[in-house]
């Protein structure tokens, strides 16, 4: 699934500043860009665990 989803995060990158450097940039493909990037990271970064597991030991 990693090996999917890293090569789509990279092209809506680059879809979006190719974008940006166009003379009339197209708003609503930059946003969709954006979002495909956002939710390629949430997928990513959900299966890094936690730094602190242990929640329910820890004196506040």
């Amino acid at each position: 699934m990693k090996k999917f989803i890293i090569p789509i995060m990279i092209v809506a990158v680059f879809i979006a500043f190719y974008q940006q450097n166009t003379p009339k940039p197209n708003v609503i493909i930059t946003v969709i860009c954006v979002v495909i990037f956002m939710l390629g990271m949430m997928k990513l970064s959900a299966k890094i665990p936690p730094k602190d597991e242990d929640d329910e030991h820890r004196i506040i």
